[in-house]
């Protein structure tokens, strides 16, 4: 079974922060979403493992429920 990695992997991750964040700029949330959704789809179709995908969904999930779970939030 392929291993997810999670260790910083990705060169020159401010500017692939920036790029996200620019791609959103002026879309509705409704855009937004749905942009989120092409470039998951399109980056799970790069990755082509179906474990990775299963243990990078699981972390996007957990790491989702402990922020929201954090004091102050809502």
């Amino acid at each position: 079974m392929a291993k997810l990695i999670i260790e910083a992997n990705l060169a020159g991750q401010d500017q692939a922060y920036g790029e996200i964040i620019e791609a959103h700029r002026g879309l509705s949330d409704a855009e937004s979403t749905e942009l989120n959704a092409r470039l998951i789809l399109i980056l799970a179709n790069h990755i082509g493992d179906r474990d990775v995908l299963s243990q990078a969904l699981e972390l996007a999930k957990s790491v989702g429920q402990t922020a929201a779970n954090k004091p102050g939030r809502g």
